[in-house]
């Protein structure tokens, strides 16, 4: 995610998390890099999965008998923290949706958030923690 994030740096990047759901967390196991879909200088503020992209993804976790634990996308040069925007377009409940703060080019910090609610209506974002395996549990890594 860091990686994808840097390279598409002053961009904002966006992908897929596939994984299992471990009790009430998510295990994410592998990530899919999308192509960030919103028009050319829209990319600098928001990000959009193609259609298409989707169901690729979908697929893909089918295939691999996984599930979309989540999606991750970054916030050139703006702290890792969820915007309206964000929560407007944010639609998987129950998922995790990580942001990563990309400065100067360089992926610094990831915040997670559940997608906590079971409607449109009552829908809100909750800060989670992201342990990365062999690492302790961190809210930003």
């Amino acid at each position: 995610m860091r990686a994808h994030a840097e390279a598409a740096y002053p961009y904002e990047c966006c992908g897929a998390l596939l994984g299992r759901c471990a009790g009430p967390d998510w295990q994410a196991v592998s990530t899919i890099a999308l192509e960030n879909a919103a028009g050319d200088e829209a990319r600098r503020t928001r990000y959009e999965i193609a259609p298409r992209d989707l169901v690729g993804i979908v697929l893909e976790a089918r295939r691999r008998q996984l599930e979309i634990a989540g999606f991750y996308h970054s916030h050139p040069d703006c702290p890792p923290e969820w915007s309206y925007t964000d929560i407007a377009e944010a639609h998987w409940i129950g998922a995790s949706y990580a942001i990563i703060e990309v400065r100067d080019g360089r992926a610094e910090a990831i915040h997670s958030f559940r997608l906590a609610g079971t409607t449109e209506e009552d829908k809100r974002f909750e800060p989670e923690t992201v342990a990365v395996a062999n690492a302790p549990p961190s809210s930003v890594d």
